[in-house]
Parts: C-alpha cells; sequence; structure tokens
C-alpha cells in the first residue's frame, strides 16, 4: 500500500514538473508587461443594464496576471474622435505604467490606431480584432442609400441611450461613425496612418512601426448559435457581402492588421467579444482562449 501510495506520489509530482509551463497551470500566462486596455467598437460600453461588452475577457486575463483596464470613448463618432476621446485615458494610464498595449474591436481598431500614430511614445502594442480597416459594405450601402437618414437619426438615438446608461458623458454622431467606416473614409484614415495596414488587398501589415508591434485577428461565422438572438441581425447585414467570407459586418481581409493571427476564425462580429454571455459556436476557439493567447504571445515579446 505504501509503495503504491509511492508510486502515485511520484507520478502527480513528475506531471506537475512537466506541465508547469502548460497555460491552464501557469498562474503568468497572460501576465504582460504593460497593462492591456480594451476599446470597444461602435455602439459600445464598457457594462450596460448588466450586460458586459467583454464579456468575461477582463477577468480571464487578470486571473493569470495580466493588468486589464476597460475604456470607454464615444458609441458613435468618427475615429479621430474617439481617438481623441480615448488619448487622455491612456496618457493617464502610460503615466503609471510607462506604456500600453491597446486591443481594440471593430471601430475600437482604427481608434486604436490613431493613439499609436499620433502618441507611438504611449502604445507599446495595437491588436484589432474584427476591425474594418479597409471599410465594411454595410456601411458603403447605408451612406449611399436612402436608409441613411433614417439610419443615422435612429442611431444617434440609440447611441444616446447606450451612452446615458452606461455613464460614457459623451455626444454622438452616427453620420461620422458611418462615414468613417466606409471604404473612402478608411481608405483616407489609413493615408493618414498608415502603420500596420497591409499594401495588398488580403496580406499582412508591417509588424512594427516606430516601436508600436501591429497584431489582428477576425473571424467568418455568422450564424454561430441558434440560442444567440443576434446571429438574426448579422445574418441580415451580411448580405451585403454576397459570396465574401465576413463576420456579419467586417469583411475576411478587411480584418488584416499587421501581423495577422488568424482571420478565419468561426465567429461572427459578436462572438469576437463573447457577446452575447459567452454564446457562440461550440466547434471553434473559445474567444477567451485567443484573448489568453494574444496575451501570452504579448508577453513573451516583451511587451
Amino acid at each position: 500500500m505504501k509503495r503504491t501510495t509511492l508510486v502515485i506520489t511520484g507520478l502527480f509530482a513528475l506531471m506537475l514538473s512537466t506541465t508547469s509551463n502548460a497555460w491552464w497551470w501557469d498562474s503568468n500566462y497572460t501576465k504582460t508587461k504593460y497593462p492591456i486596455v480594451l476599446v470597444h467598437g461602435m455602439f459600445g460600453f464598457d457594462s450596460l443594464a448588466g450586460i458586459d461588452y467583454w464579456y468575461r475577457i477582463p477577468s480571464e486575463l487578470r486571473d493569470d496576471g495580466a493588468k486589464v483596464f476597460v475604456v470607454q470613448v464615444p458609441a458613435l463618432n468618427s475615429t479621430e474622435a474617439r481617438g481623441e476621446a480615448l488619448l487622455p485615458q491612456v496618457e493617464q494610464l502610460a503615466a503609471i505604467y510607462g506604456k500600453v498595449n491597446l486591443i481594440g474591436h471593430s471601430h475600437g481598431g482604427p481608434t486604436s490606431r490613431y493613439i499609436a500614430h499620433v502618441r507611438p511614445d504611449l502604445v507599446a502594442s495595437v491588436t484589432s480584432v474584427g476591425s474594418p480597416h479597409k471599410g465594411s459594405p454595410v456601411a458603403d450601402f447605408i451612406v449611399n442609400s436612402p436608409l441613411d437618414g433614417l439610419a443615422t437619426t435612429l442611431g444617434n438615438g440609440l447611441g444616446g441611450l447606450i451612452d446615458l446608461l452606461s455613464g460614457g458623458g459623451y455626444s454622438q454622431n452616427m453620420a461620422a461613425s458611418l462615414t468613417s467606416l466606409t471604404t473612402q473614409g478608411s481608405n483616407s484614415f489609413n493615408q493618414f496612418a498608415p502603420e500596420g495596414i497591409p499594401l495588398s488587398a488580403c496580406g499582412e501589415g508591417s509588424y512594427s512601426v516606430n516601436g508600436v508591434k501591429y497584431y489582428s485577428w477576425g473571424g467568418t461565422g455568422v450564424l454561430t448559435n441558434v440560442l444567440d438572438v443576434t446571429d438574426a441581425l448579422l445574418g441580415t447585414t451580411s448580405l451585403a457581402f454576397g459570396f465574401s467570407a465576413n463576420d456579419g459586418l467586417v469583411g475576411r481581409c478587411s480584418n488584416h492588421m499587421g501581423r495577422v493571427i488568424r482571420d478565419d476564425y468561426f465567429q461572427n462580429h459578436l462572438d469576437e467579444v463573447n457577446l452575447l454571455f459567452g454564446l457562440h459556436s461550440i466547434f471553434t476557439t473559445d474567444p477567451l482562449t485567443v484573448y489568453r493567447q494574444q496575451a501570452n504571445r504579448l508577453k513573451n515579446a516583451g511587451l
């Protein structure tokens, strides 16, 4: 009996020694040098009526060592206006920690790029998630259709309500937001802030510019979970892409920036931030795992 116990104890000790570097065992797996700052997209917020935009993502990253901050910028406005709203928040964090790692979803990607362009000294890295760096056909369709006026009115109303309930305190500008996300608006912004943007239609961009590392990933799923009521909306908006791969709002190649981690997760635009309440396809990588892996990637890069 004693010999059996010793054998079991020895095997357990061996298992611990050989798995101590596994992500599920390493309590410092996500411990980046600089804090991670999460930047929401269009119609975004930090927390609203019990719903977290970045559902469980901050806690998952913090559990294994990361410092994580969730910022808030106008739900609806131009990339430049959102960037200017983000800048003082980044300045405050950089004054304490030296630099930050920005992770932006959707319009949060270009918003983060704005900071890296105007103040690269504050930024260690920019990671975009499902961001329309070369525009979205959905924005093109709305801006160039008779629906533009109605969409602007309804959007400003919804954006104002989101801002009120989430305590943002920002004015909303749906027209400016849509214009920034069109193909033409995105091209104009890319001329202003070209860092990390691919020169080819569907390639990678520069991995590092002015000391800032650039990463991106995105999805090409649309209808991913029958229990998620938002899938129907994304299924409708995905019609603007025809037969091109997309996540419901952003095309596969448009989400490319810097080093492309992966551009075809079976996730739709909201799955990419683990909304709604973590409902996503069981046939793809868990969004939480993707964020953990990126934090570890930043850690290993000394960021």
